[in-house]
């Protein structure tokens, strides 16, 4: 790699809090961000629980600016003001000192304004085409997000949007550090979003049979790696990262929390929502990554797992990561207590993973009663101190998308 790539800035709003440090606490301390769904509209639902947002993004934006946008694009720009601020900065890039030409900006998500698409469908329905808000195509819009964060900042050197199901926010970090990389920007500001709370896509999962049932027990639902998973937990919010050459941010005397060392980016083409059983792309990518970083595998000690719950797929990763890291690698599933926020996903858990090798300390995964008999790997269920040089996250979606991204300490 021609640049070391350092993360000089994180921002979240998660289940578990609507920053960085109410998240990591509530991650270190096992605290499930799963709610029963009392709303009028999950009435009736195969599945009546979820992870909200901890604090409603509208509480934080203006009002007037928050009206004007899907609730997915409310929950990036938050999360990126977060992030943007802990890199050092204030106000648009050329502010900074910055070249706007040399400032990147890529936010994934799986879905995009669905929630705005669908409520605006009510409308038209109850009240007419006239009633239909002008906003809706800029809500709806899947680069919504990017570009809601790159007017904020006055981004010029490009303004991208990655779509791939689950793994989205994890492969817009790994684009950022591409452009990077190949000098076509010196600061990219990456990360993923998702908010489609809604009976439709819940419904939708749920005829899948992808998605827990444990209703009367929401804290419990989701449990990766247990013998008795069920199915994910739908979740929402957003996490940003702020990625920059690491001789560039020394000069201007940022605080690098971590180095983005690699990424790998495979595809199973085994099937559009099932998990290849052997696990072979997903591992190939966590090869890749550690490939690119040019260090030795047995450096990766820690593994924020995708785990979303299912018993088809945290049973493949954790075969995998058994036989390319070692039994004795300590794998965190953060999805029992955020739930699954799908294309922000791979943004808030690389978040937990830089805070996990800048503070040495793997987050618990919760509910794991009964582990799984085949499990070969270290699960802690509770926070575990230890050195964590380096740690790979990884992130897979339906389509067969598969990223993993490493990091090593700065």
């Amino acid at each position: 790699m021609s640049a070391q790539v350092v993360v000089t800035g994180l921002g979240a709003t998660t289940p578990l809090g609507g920053d960085v440090a109410t998240f990591w606490a509530g991650l270190l301390a096992g605290r499930s961000g799963v709610v029963a769904l009392d709303d009028d509209w999950a009435v009736g639902l195969k599945v009546r629980i979820a992870a909200r947002m901890a604090v409603d993004p509208t509480s934080v934006l203006p009002r007037s600016q928050a009206r004007r946008m899907d609730r997915a694009q409310q929950a990036a720009l938050v999360a990126a003001r977060q992030a943007w601020a802990d890199a050092g900065f204030t106000g648009p890039a050329a502010d900074n000192g910055l070249d706007p030409d040399r400032v990147a900006v890529v936010i994934g998500t799986g879905i995009g304004g669905v929630t705005s698409l669908l409520n605006q469908h009510d409308i038209l329905r109850e009240r007419g085409p006239g009633r239909v808000s002008p906003l809706l195509i800029p809500m709806n819009m899947p680069n919504g997000p990017a570009a809601h964060v790159g007017l904020e900042i006055g981004a010029r050197a490009g303004v991208h949007t990655t779509v791939s199901a689950c793994a989205s926010g994890a492969e817009a970090i790994a684009h950022g550090l591409d452009l990077i990389c190949l000098d076509r920007a010196d600061v990219v500001v990456v990360g993923g979003t998702e908010a489609c709370l809604h009976p439709l896509p819940i419904s939708g999962f749920a005829q899948m049979q992808a998605m827990s049932t444990r209703n009367d027990e929401p804290a419990r639902a989701s449990r990766p790696f247990d013998s008795g998973r069920d199915g994910f937990v739908l979740g929402e919010g957003a996490g940003v990262l702020v990625l920059e050459r690491r001789a560039s941010a020394a000069a201007r005397g940022a605080r690098a929390h971590a180095v983005l060392a690699g990424a790998g980016i495979t595809a199973d083409s085994h099937d559009l929502v099932a998990p290849d059983p052997s696990g072979r792309g997903q591992r190939r990518a966590a090869r890749v990554a550690i490939e690119r970083a040019g260090i030795d595998p047995a450096e990766v000690v820690h593994v924020n797992a995708h785990a979303t719950s299912t018993p088809l797929g945290d049973a493949a990763e954790a075969r995998w990561i058994a036989e390319l890291l070692g039994e004795r690698t300590v794998v965190s599933g953060t999805k029992s207590m955020t739930g699954h926020l799908l294309g922000g996903a791979g943004a808030v858990e690389s978040i937990a993973t830089v805070l996990a090798i800048r503070d040495g300390v793997a987050p618990p995964t919760i509910n794991l009663d009964h582990p799984d008999a085949e499990l070969r790997v270290d699960v802690p269920r509770a926070a575990r101190r230890m050195d964590i040089p380096a740690a790979l996250n990884n992130s897979f979606g339906f389509g067969g998308h598969n990223v993993a991204l490493l990091f090593q300490r700065a």
